[in-house]
């Protein structure tokens, strides 16, 4: 139980840093009103171009991988992942907000499943274009990691990962809940 504790904990303190928020504030933006009020790297993109958005999704998924890292010393990656991910969307940092966590997911899923991922990224690229909605591409890319993980891997030990898959593309769909309902709507803001 301690192990499981210290790995979350670790997790949530990596993925709190709150990269987008610091970076826009120091460009003299208050990222939470500007945009679509997110402080997650789409939005930072949108507001400050593309190398400070760029940086902020490379921070921002380097907090998942160095959570994986960490977690994989107590044999406790996807805790750890789990936690960074919480972090990043509910950050004590800025009063438990914060972004929609993919590019921290896709920093710790580089690290254990990249084929799977790579496919992912695959799929997110083609819904984005065809479409132009970051929202919708992620939806789908995170709903989609499971089924390619459980494809690519045959052997059992690996069908491990498709468990955790499944937790985090529930949490970040429910992330997305607001961004669901204004695609319904017709009303949610294309790229």
């Amino acid at each position: 139980m301690g192990a499981i504790v210290i790995s979350f904990s670790v997790g949530y303190c990596l993925g709190a840093i709150p990269f987008g928020f610091l970076i826009s504030k120091a460009y003299g933006v208050h990222i939470f009103q500007v945009g679509s009020g997110n402080p997650g790297a789409t939005n930072v993109l949108r507001i400050l171009g593309k190398k400070v958005g760029y940086s902020v999704f490379l921070l921002d998924a380097c907090k998942g991988f160095v959570a994986v890292f960490c977690g994989t010393l107590l044999n406790m990656p996807y805790v750890t992942l789990l936690g960074a991910l919480l972090g990043h969307s509910f950050s004590f940092f800025i009063h438990f907000k914060g972004g929609k966590g993919v590019a921290t997911l896709i920093g710790g899923l580089a690290f254990l499943i990249p084929i799977p991922l790579i496919l992912g990224l695959i799929v997110w690229l083609s819904v984005f274009k065809l479409t132009h909605y970051v929202s919708l591409a992620s939806i789908i890319f995170v709903i989609t990691l499971p089924c390619f993980n459980f494809l690519c891997n045959e052997a059992p030990v690996q069908q491990k990962h498709t468990l955790p898959l499944m937790v985090f593309a529930g949490i970040v769909v429910w992330l997305h809940r607001t961004n669901l309902k204004r695609l319904w709507l017709g009303k949610e803001h294309r790229f």
